[in-house]
Parts: C-alpha cells; sequence; structure tokens
C-alpha cells in the first residue's frame, strides 16, 4: 500500500499543528518521548521533526510532505515544492517577520551601518544573503537562543523573528529592516508531488487544512422571513457569497442560510430582528470550502 510520509512540525508549533488536523478531521496521537505521532489514516505515516530541519529532508526525498516555515526554506536554499500556504501560528494568524534590531542608542541605521560588526542570529543564511544584498561585509555568528538578551555585550546586531516586537521593545531595542516575512508552508518533495497518489492525498489534506482556517472568526446563521421582509433582511445580510434562501411549508414565508464574520453578529442580529427575522440561530463552523 503507498504511504505519504508526512513531516510534523516539532516544538512551537505542535500542538496547534495537531489541533489543526484534528479539526481537519484527523485524530493525531504524540506519545511521551516519540517522535512517530500515530493518525488515523493508515496511507499516511508522521512523524516529528524540527520545522527548521522539515525543508532540507523534504527535498532529499526522506519525508514527501511537511509543515514548516516559509522563512526555513529560504534558511536551507530547500528546492521543493509548495502546495499551500497556511497562515498559522503558535498564538496569531498573521505573519511574522525576521528583522534586524539594534539597541535604542546604535549609531546603526541602515544595512551599511552593519559593515564590520556582529550579528547575532540564528538564521544566518538569510542574514549574509541580505547582507550580500547590500554589499556588506560583517560577521555573523550563530545564536542558540535569548538572541533579544545579546546586544550591546555579545553583538552589534540582531536578526530575529517577532510578531508584534514587543519582545525586542522589552529589552531596549529598534527595528532597523525587515529581512523576510514567513507563514507556515505545505510543502513536497518534487518527485512525491509528481506521483498521482501522493499528490491527490497531499492536495486533499491541504484543502481540509485551508478549510478549517477559513472558517476562523467566521460562524454560520439560519434565520426565517416574511416574503414581504426578504429585501429587507437581504440588504443586511454581507454574504461570503449570496445566502441560501429555501422555501418553507408555508408559502408566505422562507428560510436563510449564510456564513459571516463573527465579529458583526452582535450589531446584525438586533438589525434583522428589527427588520422581521425570526427562528434566528447562530452556530460555530469547523470548515468553509471556497
Amino acid at each position: 500500500m503507498s504511504v505519504l510520509r508526512l513531516a510534523l512540525p516539532k516544538g512551537s508549533l505542535e500542538e496547534t499543528t495537531v489541533e489543526m488536523f484534528r479539526r481537519a478531521g484527523y485524530k493525531i496521537d504524540i506519545h511521551s518521548r516519540s517522535y512517530y505521532p500515530e493518525i488515523d489514516d493508515p496511507e499516511i505515516e508522521c512523524m516529528l521533526i524540527r520545522a527548521q530541519e522539515i525543508a532540507r529532508y523534504v527535498e532529499l526525498g526522506i519525508m514527501d510532505a511537511g509543515l514548516t516555515g516559509y522563512d526555513w526554506i529560504l534558511e536551507n536554499s530547500a528546492d521543493v515544492v509548495e502546495i499551500a500556504e497556511l497562515v498559522y501560528g503558535k498564538v496569531g494568524r498573521k505573519p511574522l517577520r525576521w528583522v534586524l534590531a539594534v539597541p535604542n542608542d546604535s549609531a546603526i541605521h541602515c544595512a551599511k551601518d552593519l559593515a564590520g560588526k556582529r550579528i547575532a542570529t540564528e538564521a544566518m543564511g538569510m542574514t549574509k544573503r541580505y547582507l550580500e544584498k547590500h554589499g556588506v561585509e560583517a560577521d555573523v555568528e550563530f545564536s542558540w537562543g535569548a538572541t533579544e538578551v545579546k546586544p550591546p555585550h555579545l553583538a552589534d546586531a540582531i536578526v530575529e523573528i517577532t510578531e508584534t516586537g514587543s519582545s525586542l521593545k522589552a529589552n531596549n531595542l529598534r527595528i532597523v529592516d525587515t529581512i523576510c516575512e514567513t507563514t507556515t508552508r505545505f510543502i513536497a518533495n518534487k518527485a512525491a508531488a509528481a506521483d498521482p497518489f501522493k499528490r491527490q492525498k497531499m492536495d486533499g489534506i491541504a484543502l481540509l487544512l485551508q478549510a478549517v482556517l477559513a472558517a476562523e472568526n467566521k460562524v454560520g446563521l439560519m434565520l426565517n422571513v416574511h416574503q414581504k421582509n426578504l429585501q429587507e433582511v437581504l440588504n443586511l445580510l454581507p454574504a461570503l457569497q449570496q445566502p441560501t434562501v429555501s422555501h418553507l411549508s408555508n408559502p408566505e414565508w422562507l428560510s436563510l442560510t449564510t456564513v459571516l464574520d463573527s465579529h458583526i453578529m452582535r450589531d446584525i442580529i438586533p438589525a434583522l430582528k428589527a427588520a422581521g427575522a425570526v427562528g434566528l440561530v447562530e452556530y460555530t463552523l469547523n470548515k468553509v470550502v471556497f
């Protein structure tokens, strides 16, 4: 039987990824001290790998596919096929940034000012390519962690990943430049992507994961309305597409079903009620497929 070898990110994205797969319909069990999670699909074999390494193992064909950050694809210069972009992280749902940061009182204000300086980072490849792009020679050293605390005594500047910049500000650092924006990507080995069975499997997984993300912050709404009030109710509904309108047993009454952003519900429900809607039911969504 053909099997898709799937790399899942070990570490900060681990729990979020497993939960996303659960909502997509896959049950993944991770046992203590094991790097081989169980999944309730006999056509998939999972392995937990650090996100920093997944792109390299996928490129080599050791794994058929995996989820990792766009930053680590760039860092490894990995030649892989992108199946889908999945905008999610440990907490937020926004792209992250790799930024060049320096102490607030530093004389470094642009890339050229880095000449001869020491830069600490985990993303050495990206940082070196950034310096080459700007024609600057500097000492780039690998940081094993706690990168924000290294300037000014252990480094003149750092290249670090951030979402809001709050951690950098807390350590009296300011952002000089953005080197890379990154989101999670579902990637595949070239040969695996060309294999009909594996590609169909990957496309199916990608579709379901994207549907899970699309459903976040959205809710379903059902309501009944008299024909005479239909247009007024429709005018209040900023639907994903056109609302579904169905006839009820009473020919003068109609049922509407639609999908809305959850944050507008507190305002729109009273307005719909005032416009003549009755029997309003709001419900959560697990997946939305466009």
